[in-house]
């Protein structure tokens, strides 16, 4: 490990040591809380782990709800890390178990927030590792192309796939994300089961949130 790797491990380690507090919901129709400290934002199919991530990340098993149960997450949670990060748990998509006036509702609400939010750094796009990405993660980072947002892969649940996999796995999406004019190239393998990659993301996070947002 190099000198700047560790610094940058230790930086995201002092990061999400601090404190991290749920402050608000919006519900679709609702408004958002003023803009205030940069923003990471985690998007993701229902039951992909989001919640299950937050939680990782800060340490707190509680923190975000997660639930077997898809589509529970149906309003934007932010989360404030001791004033220097905003985390947003965005409600999963392609869950159908739902009205469609409730998910047409969802889905503009959180198409408006990665449209038009100011304080918004990145997109942590959560795609489980065992069966790569869909027609509606396709969507989402078409979205996301248009509204010129930086957006990121985590690949959840990677510790449920055979030690082969990775490797072909994260060539297909590096080809994929190629043609993506907003996708970052680093691709990062999570399990908030086993821990892997959780202290990469608290880093690349760390280095988001050092630089402050876009604008």
């Amino acid at each position: 490990m190099t000198k700047d790797t560790a610094a940058r491990l230790e930086a995201g380690r002092l990061l999400f040591a601090r404190d991290c507090r749920f402050v608000f919901g919006a519900a679709p129709g609702e408004g958002m809380p003023p803009p205030g400290p940069t923003e990471i934002a985690f998007a993701g199919r229902s039951n992909v782990g989001k919640s299950s991530l937050v939680n990782a990340l800060t340490g707190r098993k509680t923190l975000a709800r997660a639930s077997n149960t898809p589509g529970r997450t149906r309003q934007l949670n932010f989360f404030d890390l001791d004033g220097k990060l905003m985390l947003v748990d965005l409600p999963g998509y392609g869950f159908a178990a739902a009205s469609k006036g409730d998910i047409k509702a969802w889905a503009r609400q959180v198409t408006d927030y990665l449209k038009g939010r100011a304080s918004l750094r990145r997109v942590m796009l959560l795609i489980d590792a065992r069966h790569g990405v869909k027609a509606n993660d396709e969507e989402i980072m078409n979205v996301l192309d248009g509204a010129a947002v930086s957006y990121q892969i985590v690949l959840t649940k990677a510790d449920k796939i055979k030690p082969d996999v990775p490797e072909k796995l994260l060539e297909l999406l590096a080809a994929k994300l190629a043609k993506h004019g907003a996708a970052h190239p680093i691709i990062l393998p999570t399990s908030a089961h086993d821990g892997t990659g959780i202290a990469e993301v608290r880093a690349a996070l760390a280095a988001l949130a050092s630089s402050g947002p876009i604008g």
